[in-house]
């Protein structure tokens, strides 16, 4: 494997225990370094890291503090 991918991993915790959860990813970033970017997708999807999974669990939030404020009145 590619010494960026390596440091790479390495930085980013979630990253490295993605890789470590799905070691199939091993070979295929052995292999062919270019499939990072879809490696990275991946793991931003699972652990909803991506700006829509950011922007609903704001809103889903703000809906939580509505509630609660609904509720007192």
């Amino acid at each position: 494997m590619e010494l960026f991918l390596q440091k790479q991993f390495l930085d980013n915790p979630k990253m490295y225990q993605h890789l470590k959860e799905n070691s199939y990813w091993f070979k295929a970033l052995n292999r062919d370094a270019t499939l990072y970017k879809e490696f990275e997708s991946k793991m931003k999807e699972i652990y909803k890291e991506r700006p829509t999974d950011k922007i609903s669990e704001v809103i889903d939030n703000i809906d939580m503090i509505n509630g609660i404020l609904m509720s007192l009145k």
